[in-house]
Parts: C-alpha cells; structure tokens; sequence
C-alpha cells in the first residue's frame, strides 16, 4: 500500500541514536528531528497562524476531541476541512482524542467497544469508539491521524497496563478498518506497555506488524521522573522501525527534546511554551525568564540577546513585565511567539548539528548555558 505519509532517513549521527530525515506529507515536507506547536482548537493559542509560519513551524498538532465537541466535526468537514477552517496551508497531526477522554477520570468509563464520557464543557453524554475517532479525523482532513489508544497512568500495575495494551491493539485494528481516506491522510501507531520493558516490547511488535507508515511512543511523561522517562524511552525507540517515523506524544521541555532526539525520536508536540508564556514565562538561551519578577522592572533588554524573534528585536523585558502585571493580551502574544520561535530554531540547530556530526557538542553548549530545567 502506498501511504500519503513517508519518510526518509537522510544521516544517522555515529556517537548516539540521533538522527537527520524528512517526512513528506500532502501538504510539504517536514524536516526532522521536529517540534510542532500545539493548536488544540484549531488556533495555536494567541497567534494567528501567518505568525506561526513566520517562525518556522513545519506542522502543528489539533485536537480530535475537543474539535469534535466545538464546533463539530461535520462543521469542519463543510468549511472544506481543517486546513481551510483555519488558514493552515501546512501538514497537520490530529491526536485521537483517547489522552482527552481518559484524563476526564469519574467523567469517562471504559468497554471494550470505545468509551462513554461526559463533555467537560456541559456535561453531556458521548460514547468514543476507534470508528469514530477516525470518522472525526477523516472528516478534519489531518495528514497525520492518531489511533485510538488507552493511556495507562502512572503508576499502573503490571496487569492492568497489559489489558490495556492490548486493548490499544485491538483499537488499532479497528482504527486501521474504519480509515476512510489513505490516498490523503495517514494513520500512526501508539506503542503502550508503561514502564514494563517486555510489555513495550510487546506491544511495539503488535502494531508494527500492522505496517503503518509512522509510530508514536504514548503513556511517557504522564507523571513518572524523567530518569524512568530516559530509561524507558531508550529501549521504545529500538522496538521500532528505523525506515518509519517516531514520534514521542507530549513532550516539550528543552532537556526533553534533546534526550528524546539523542535516543531517536523524529517528533515532539507539547503544549508547554504555549501554556508557561501564557504564565509569564519565556525559554531564552541562557535559562528562563520569569517576566513578572521585580528584577526586570527597570530592565530595557531584550529578552534574549541571542534571539531574532520578533518579540526580542523589539521589545524589552521592562515593557514585557509591565504587559504581564498589567493582564494586557499582548504579554501572551509577544512571549508566545519568542517561546515557539525558540523551540523552532532550537530542533532547527539540532537537525544542522547532527548534518555537521557535531550533535553531542552542540547539546553540551546548550546545556551549559541554559542551567538547570
């Protein structure tokens, strides 16, 4: 079967696993390794999305489940689909709603056909099943469809994250059935099996012989310290393919992204530089800035000396301070884009690193100067 997602593998660095390759898509090609900006609601939350172009961004990630609860899934589908609904000519990743819906807790309960939630919004009554996570997807029209998956928490013991990844196989199955547009969207795997290295084994070997054009590492950085995250990660990545994509879900943090990259990983989402610039939080290369404290009252700096984002070529950390303590919308618009413009351009010197066979050099340097996370 040809799939409307491939990769190619373009250089592997010889000192760890890191390595250099481009994901083509329907809508442009995407170099890896790669960060994408969040856009829950089809929106990447206080920039309009010529803005997130301008940085860099390559792809984005929506939301399946709370598409599917407002507007509507079928409302997309009649805009033209999601890149029309909202002005994005690049690739989109659309999650499968499954981390939503089992992170609702009391509000949800678990069968083998799908699951039974209630909207966080009004309280009503929904039933989510593999077929209708991919009915929602297709209907989106997202390059990049996740499979419906259980999400085991952590900590979890050995038996219930083995009945619940072998359900996430069985939901595979489901979800590879009901996909109704393979000429133009592809369907990703999620490994499972917690922090039980035979059940990661287990459970990479099951979706790996459905032959899908890309995979994606679940169920890390839902609460465990990052050593375990490290430690587990280090073997998920060997499970899978080397021809296809891998894909770590959720993870944002600097620290994260260059241990996920030197263990492997192609691909990142998080909502971290989105949510923490929102709190008045900036990523710089020289550690964070924490805009609201006192010591940047009289600062007339930018933010980052090191940095040509639009935020930083204009404005200072006294007047970034000021719009935070003053609640003004700006504050989240201008540290949202120095925190995904620093995000873009740091997976950007990454991928140049590891051409120049100087990756663990370049993550050094970067360590060393941005301190402690």
């Amino acid at each position: 079967m040809k799939h409307a997602v491939t990769y190619k593998l373009l250089k592997t660095d010889e000192r760890s696993k890191a390595r250099r390759g481009r994901v083509h898509t329907p809508h442009g090609d995407i170099e890896t390794p790669v960060f994408m900006p969040v856009g829950t609601a089809a929106t990447v939350k206080a920039m309009r999305p010529e803005q997130v172009k301008e940085l860099g961004a390559q792809i984005i990630l929506s939301n399946t489940y709370h598409l599917y609860l407002r507007p509507g899934h079928e409302i997309v589908k009649e805009a033209g689909g999601l890149h029309k609904f909202m002005n994005w000519d690049r690739a989109i990743l659309t999650d499968s709603g499954g981390f939503q819906v089992f992170s609702l807790g009391d509000l949800r309960k678990i069968k083998e056909e799908g699951v039974e939630f209630r909207s966080h919004i009004d309280g009503s009554k929904h039933f989510f099943t593999p077929e209708k996570s991919m009915e929602v997807q297709n209907a989106l029209g997202s390059d990049i469809m996740m499979a419906f998956d259980e999400c085991a928490p952590y900590p979890a013991d050995r038996a219930y994250v083995k009945n619940s990844l072998e359900r996430t196989t069985r939901w595979l199955a489901r979800c590879k059935e009901a996909h109704k547009n393979v000429e133009q969207q592809s369907l990703f795997g999620i490994m499972q099996g917690g922090m039980y290295k035979d059940l990661r084994y287990e459970s990479a070997m099951q979706i790996v012989e459905m032959d899908l054009p890309g995979y994606s590492i679940g169920g890390l950085s839902v609460g465990e310290p990052k050593e375990l995250m490290y430690e587990v990660l280090d073997y998920c990545v060997d499970y899978l393919p080397k021809e296809k994509p891998r894909y770590l879900m959720g993870v944002g943090s600097p620290d994260c992204l260059f241990e996920g990259v030197e263990r492997g990983v192609d691909m990142f989402d998080c909502v971290l530089p989105t949510r923490i610039a929102r709190n008045g939080t900036a990523m710089t290369s020289m550690g964070r800035v924490v805009i609201k404290n006192a010591a940047y009252e009289r600062d007339f700096s930018p933010l980052d000396p090191n940095c040509d984002c639009y935020t930083c070529r204009n404005y200072s950390k006294a007047y970034l301070r000021h719009l935070f303590k003053s609640n003004e919308i700006l504050s989240a618009m201008l540290l949202t884009n120095h925190n995904l413009h620093f995000l873009v351009h740091t997976m950007e010197n990454i991928r140049n690193s590891i051409e120049e066979g100087r990756f663990l050099e370049y993550k050094k340097e970067f360590f060393d100067a941005y301190g402690k996370f």
